[in-house]
């Protein structure tokens, strides 16, 4: 009985730990600095509407964040198979949690405007997104250009 009680407790403080380890990790958090720096990205997916966009959609480029929640992109988009050169600038808010929204404007060669929500990964390495348009079906997918870096 007694050893049986000594497992049991030790499996309980050991499940102690592990949720206390798991529980610092995070509250460690994320801000807008945590994206500061120049990310690569790809970008994949469809306009559904409007029509006269409607189509497949495919993008790479890069994308800097000042840390301070300002944005600039430049990019190579293929929207159903015309190439275009894109320019970007926009604002990003990241979240405590490491999620984050974007709205970037496109500058050149149309103007448009797009919302994107992120969640970071690989401790502020890279991000995973996708645009929360209305007829958007697009996803992202960043990794810092320096790891470990911020600028």
């Amino acid at each position: 009985m007694k050893q049986r009680f000594v497992k049991i407790l030790a499996i309980a403080v050991l499940n102690a730990l592990a949720l206390g380890v798991a529980h610092a990790q995070a509250n460690r958090g994320c801000t807008n600095a945590t994206v500061q720096g120049t990310f690569a990205y790809t970008s994949t997916g469809a306009i559904i509407k409007p029509p006269e966009i409607a189509g497949p959609v495919a993008e790479v480029g890069t994308q800097t964040f000042d840390g301070n929640g300002g944005t600039a992109a430049t990019a190579m988009l293929s929207s159903n198979g015309t190439i275009l050169p894109l320019t970007m600038t926009g604002s990003y808010k990241v979240n405590s949690d490491c999620t984050g929204t974007a709205r970037l404007q496109v500058l050149t060669p149309f103007q448009a405007e797009i919302d994107v929500y992120f969640v970071i990964d690989s401790g502020g390495d890279g991000f995973q997104g996708m645009e929360t348009n209305d007829g958007f079906v697009i996803t992202r997918v960043a990794r810092r250009l320096f790891p470990g870096r911020a600028i």
